[in-house]
Order: C-alpha cells, then structure tokens, then sequence
C-alpha cells in the first residue's frame, strides 16, 4: 500500500522557510516556469495534502508539497459517520492571528496521503467563509485518536516567529489519560529517549540514544481497572505519553498501537486538556483549554 502511494507522487518537499508557491516551486523542480504553472493549473499541486492552484499561494516553515502523477479532483471533505463536523462549536479561541480549536477524537489534524478529512480542512473552510484569501498556517498536531486543543495560526508572520522556538514559548502542555491498572507511584516524573523505527512505532530507546521526553503524571482518580492521569509533557515527542504510559505497564486504554487496544471508552483515552504559550508579538500568556469529556470521569463513578 505505502509503495502504490509513493508512486502517486514525483515529487515531495518540505518547507523551510516562508515564500510564494511558484517561487518555492521553482527553486525546487528542474521544470521551466510554464511547466510548473501547468501543473498548478492541471491541478497537480498539494500543500499539506489539499489541492491548490494559486501562483503566489503563501507557504510557511513545516508546510508539505507534493506533486501528484494525477490530476486532483476538488471534491468537497467527506462528513463524518457519526455526526457532521461543525467547526463552530469546536471553537475554543479566536482573534485576528488564532483559530484554536477542541478537535474531536478519530479526526486527523492535517490531511493525509490516504485521508482527506481533517480538522485543518474544516477549520480552513470557516475561515474562508469569512474572508476567501485567508489560510491557516500548522503550529502544531494531535494524534487522530486523541482529543483536544488543536490551534492554527492565521498570519504568516505569526506562525513564523512561534514555529522558531515553539518548545521555548509553550509554558504548559496538559493533558487527561486513562490508564489500566492502578498506578504504583500516584505521581511521578518519566524521563526517556525516544526513537522511531521503519514502521513508524515510536519506542523508548536504551541509554541516551533517541530524543529526551519528560513527562510529569499525577493520579486524579482510579479504581481497581483504571487510573486518570493529569499529565503534563516538557517536550512534544511524537507518541509521547503513549509510549512512556506503555514502558511502565499501563497503557492508555484504546490504544491499539502500543496497548492491548480494549478499554470501555470505545476510544483512545487520551486528551489534550491545555496549551499555555507565550504570544510572540504582545508577549502575553494566551491559556487555551478544552473540556476534559465527561466519559473519561464516569468511569470512576
């Protein structure tokens, strides 16, 4: 599957810095300018996994562009099984340069090569609503499976100066897990290296070798089944608190990448309950939070 999907691409790259599509375009691809403005206009150009055709597209730092082999259909986001996406009760902030929201659990942050449904999109689509020439710029993801505080930026310049030194700006990144079992320890520091192998499972590496996370976890409830963690990340690794939560024997219940994927919640139980930064401009505290969901606390009723 992963090598029918490459072959759907010639070409992938990755933002470095901020520019205008075609520019970034023709400094990348060994095609003459009206080659390249044919494969905008044949509609064969994606950023961050959406179809665009405009020449002088904003791109920031982090952004992805593909080049599909095929010509991509415009089709409108599919609605969800359960309910229709409505962007505007998912909002939790909003001014002129952020669009913070409280993604729903089983939602992609950003489109992917297999999945066009995303919370990027559906905010994206609000957006322009109001003004067809805004864009949101990605500061930062959450797992499909996890809920919570999902914010975007809307000026480029923004996004820039945050994107830069994003680890040093975020004062606190919290979040709500239900663990199995009963924890030995009711609150505690984790602290481990870790790495990613050729399939993408994330794990603690031995010694040294890997990125450092730290994680800081205290139990607000428990019963004989389960625990609820608060828990508190120092560094935004990917999987993190899956990862760790496993290496210690209690994995996030619903997990069926790094636990035994049964829980009664019918899904992960992990949520991002708070994201504190420091707004690069005013220099304020901007605290976004999103509701910890009732079904995490009913279990320890």
């Amino acid at each position: 599957m992963k090598d029918k999907m490459k072959e759907n691409y010639t070409f992938c790259y990755k933002v470095n810095r901020s520019d205008e599509l075609l520019n970034f375009l023709l400094g990348k691809m060994p095609l003459s300018r009206n080659a390249i403005k044919s494969l905008l206009t044949d509609h064969k150009v994606l950023v961050n996994g959406a179809m665009v055709t405009k020449f002088n597209y904003p791109l920031a730092k982090d952004d992805e562009v593909k080049i599909s082999r095929f010509p991509i259909k415009a089709e409108p986001l599919k609605t969800r099984k359960k309910a229709d996406i409505d962007i505007k009760r998912l909002i939790i902030y909003e001014d002129e340069q952020f669009l913070a929201i409280n993604k729903p659990h089983g939602l992609l942050s950003v489109q992917s090569d297999k999945e066009r449904e995303c919370a990027y999109g559906y905010a994206t689509a609000y957006l322009q609503k109001k003004n067809p020439q805004g864009r949101l710029y990605i500061l930062h993801r959450i797992d499909k499976e996890t809920s919570g505080v999902l914010v975007f930026a809307k000026d480029i310049v923004i996004h820039s100066k945050l994107k830069g030194h994003w680890n040093d700006d975020i004062a606190m990144r919290e979040y709500y897990a239900v663990v199995e079992g009963r924890m030995e320890n009711k609150s505690g520091t984790i602290t481990s290296y870790l790495k990613e192998n050729r399939n993408n499972m994330v794990y603690v590496a031995k010694g040294k070798d890997g990125k450092k996370a730290i994680t800081h976890y205290e139990v607000v409830k428990e019963n004989d089944k389960y625990s609820l963690l608060r828990v508190c990340i120092d560094s935004g690794r990917k999987n993190q608190i899956r990862v760790q939560m496993a290496s210690l024997g209690h994995p996030i219940v619903g997990d069926d990448k790094y636990g035994t994927g049964l829980g009664p919640l019918k899904r992960l139980g992990l949520h991002a309950s708070r994201l504190d930064f420091i707004h690069p401009e005013t220099k304020e505290s901007l605290s976004l939070v999103a509701k910890v969901p009732q079904s995490f606390y009913a279990l320890f009723k």
